[in-house]
């Protein structure tokens, strides 16, 4: 592997690339001002878009069950609430399963390399679900399994976001990762927002759902050819499985992620299961019909959440992370409590007012809790800093982020199997809201006296 060579004995920051084959580049330093100004900067937002789109396509293939479940009916299927909520649910524990492999394999094969393969993967659940949902009489296990398989597209977001901390400069990283981060949660939204509109533009109802799988397969295609053209390999890239080992014996690991599952969980579970409640709890606007094709409001919710994101992270910036966690926290509490009385108002206008609030706070607190990870790593290296055996700071808290990310979707799995029990065993969702708001009022307690109230295991910072 080259070196980075100084132009002169004097100039020893310089940087000087060296290009090899299949893209790959030796001597990244993003860290130099003029390398960065002269050149860095441009690559590194070429591979931050091609990024953004494939990890945009993945959240869509990872969520593309929460809306196809709301329309197999109409197309001839007959399921249980246990098994529409199943087929919701388990691609978000595959998928978060995933993030923990496609954390380090940008390391092991190039960013480029494996935003390639990680592209290509999406085409099987894809293609699968163009195939299985043609037939009703297609078994159960089968559906779940190609539910199962598009899992694929929630372990993307590990993988791209690894590789895009190795672009940026640290000045930079935030920017550049909730960018990366708020591309990829919008596909939600989009994939709530367009099958609806696309399997219904003719009266061939059942024949149409195909294209809920097909559609997006020109467009994986597209960012498999962008990331092959555009994407390139640093061999600066280097798994730190010491700095993840390192991480995972820190409590302060657990704790955040616990906070991570309160919030990003509840934004990627709410967002998978709301076309569900909506048919259920309010079938009469589950769809509006503008001419020949459907619209489903459920596309709102995350795309609200999904905007709400960057500025929980510039509010932490400026408020502090424990103080817009608790904010965030609160409005959830109240989002929630609203949601009970709601549901006894039968009124679709305050269930969705509610809901939205609810996102809103859930995408709020996303940015915010994953904010206060690198704060919350470097006072706990402020306050053990006569370790000298002791991993860094900055290398245990670049991998909890990607460890955190992982553990927080399982919060994706978990909302809707709660909202599945209580619809079962009560014939209402009422009491998994209730729950919900236990969970929180608990986990804002956590934050106040864990982050907020200065404590010596964190160098007496509030976070």
């Amino acid at each position: 592997m080259s070196q980075t060579i100084g132009r002169s004995s004097v100039d020893t920051s310089a940087v000087t690339l060296t290009r090899r084959p299949g893209r790959w580049i030796d001597g990244w330093n993003p860290e130099d001002a003029t390398f960065w100004a002269s050149e860095g900067k441009t690559i590194a937002r070429r591979n931050l878009g091609w990024s953004i789109f494939a990890e945009f396509l993945g959240f869509i293939i990872w969520q593309l069950w929460s809306i196809v479940v709301v329309l197999l009916p109409a197309a001839g299927f007959t399921l249980s609430t246990t098994e529409s909520f199943w087929l919701i649910s388990l691609p978000s524990l595959v998928g978060a399963t995933l993030r923990f492999p496609y954390t380090f394999l940008v390391a092991r094969f190039g960013g480029r390399n494996w935003t390639i393969v990680s592209a290509l993967l999406l085409l099987i659940p894809a293609i699968l679900l163009g195939v299985v949902v043609q037939d009703p009489e297609t078994p159960f296990g089968v559906l779940l399994v190609v539910a199962a398989l598009a899992g694929f597209g929630g372990g993307n977001f590990a993988s791209s976001m690894a590789n895009i901390t190795y672009f940026f400069p640290q000045k930079e990283k935030g920017w550049a990762l909730g960018l990366n981060a708020a591309g990829g949660n919008l596909g939600t939204s989009v994939a709530q927002l367009a099958v609806p509109i696309v399997v219904s533009v003719t009266a061939a109802f059942t024949v149409n759902l195909s294209l809920a799988g097909w559609m997006w397969v020109p467009l994986i295609l597209v960012a498999v050819w962008g990331a092959w053209r555009y994407m390139d390999n640093l061999s600066s890239a280097k798994a730190d499985f010491a700095g993840a080992a390192a991480a995972l014996r820190e409590p302060h690991l657990w704790v955040l992620s616990l906070l991570y599952i309160g919030t990003f969980g509840s934004f990627i579970g709410f967002s998978s299961v709301f076309p569900k409640l909506i048919a259920d709890t309010f079938p009469e606007f589950s769809t509006f019909q503008i001419g020949s094709a459907s619209l489903s409001l459920s596309f709102l919710g995350a795309l609200v959440g999904s905007l709400a994101r960057p500025y929980g992270g510039k509010l932490a910036d400026r408020f502090g992370g424990a103080r817009m966690t608790i904010a965030a926290f609160s409005l959830m509490i109240v989002g929630a409590l609203s949601l009970l009385v709601t549901l006894q108002a039968n009124s679709f206008a305050l269930f969705l007012g509610c809901f939205l609030l609810l996102f809103i706070a859930a995408g709020v607190g996303n940015g915010a809790t994953y904010r206060m990870i690198p704060n919350v790593f470097a006072a706990r290296g402020a306050a053990t800093a006569g370790d000298a055996l002791a991993v860094s700071t900055q290398r245990k808290g670049a991998a909890a982020l990607g460890l955190i990310s992982a553990i927080g979707a399982y919060g994706g799995f978990v909302i809707p199997q709660v909202l599945a029990a209580a619809k079962s065993g009560t014939g209402s969702y009422a009491p998994a809201f209730g729950g919900f708001v236990a969970a929180y009022v608990v986990l804002l307690l956590i934050t106040v006296f864990v982050y907020l109230i200065p404590r010596a295991s964190l160098a007496g910072h509030r976070i």
